[in-house]
């Protein structure tokens, strides 16, 4: 898929029903899922027991009115994924600073390695705070 390189046709919008299923298989991508902490393949049944409760907490950024990514905060913990298609496009931008003018006091936890959060989080103006060392 060819797109701009900032669309100005995005479209913020609450999750709903129909959306539970995309935001499923964008999360379990494999471009999307080694950017999460917790690389897990999450089942259908896992995924409606975990969207009938936070549902409400996650936003679809739509362009042309097809889904090219979620953005979610659970516990002040934002979740964020573009579809691979439209990653740097502004579509990452464009759903973060909209939670943030939801949700201003919100957070990421983004592991070290991932680069592009990190870069996509420093652009929406957040800054690295902690550090958290594991031993191996």
């Amino acid at each position: 898929m060819s797109h701009p390189k900032v669309s100005t046709n995005l479209k913020l919008v609450k999750n709903e029903k129909k959306y539970w299923e995309y935001i499923r298989k964008l999360r379990n991508n494999d471009s999307v899922q080694h950017g999460f902490i917790d690389n897990v393949m999450i089942t259908t049944e896992q995924q409606v027991k975990y969207m009938s409760r936070h549902s409400d907490d996650y936003f679809v950024c739509l362009c042309d009115g097809v889904p090219a990514g979620y953005v979610g905060e659970i516990d002040g913990d934002i979740r964020v994924a573009t579809e691979p298609d439209w990653q740097r496009s502004g579509v990452g931008t464009f759903m973060i600073e909209g939670l943030m003018r939801m949700k201003p006091g919100s957070f990421a936890k983004v592991k070290v390695e991932n680069i592009a959060s990190i870069s996509l989080f420093k652009k929406c103006g957040f800054k690295i705070k902690y550090v958290l060392m594991e031993r191996e």
